[in-house]
C-alpha cells in the first residue's frame, strides 16, 4: 500500500491518500491539488515532489 500526505508538501494540510497503485496515489493527489490548492498547472517537478513523498505503509496482520 503506497499514502502520500499532503502536509509533506503543503504544509498545514492534512489531506491525504492511499492506494495499492503509485500511479493512483499521484492521480488523486494532483486532483487533490488542482481542487484543494488552486493549482491549474501541474509541472512535472510537482509529480517529482508527490513521488518522492509517498510512503510505503504496511497492512496490519
Amino acid at each position: 500500500m503506497k499514502e502520500f500526505h499532503c502536509g509533506t508538501l503543503v504544509p498545514g494540510c492534512d489531506w491525504h491518500t492511499r492506494h495499492e497503485e503509485e500511479a493512483e496515489v499521484i492521480r488523486r493527489a494532483v486532483e487533490h491539488m488542482r481542487e484543494a490548492h488552486g493549482e491549474t498547472i501541474i509541472r512535472e517537478s510537482m509529480i517529482e515532489a508527490i513521488r518522492s513523498r509517498i510512503d510505503q505503509t504496511r497492512n496490519a496482520a
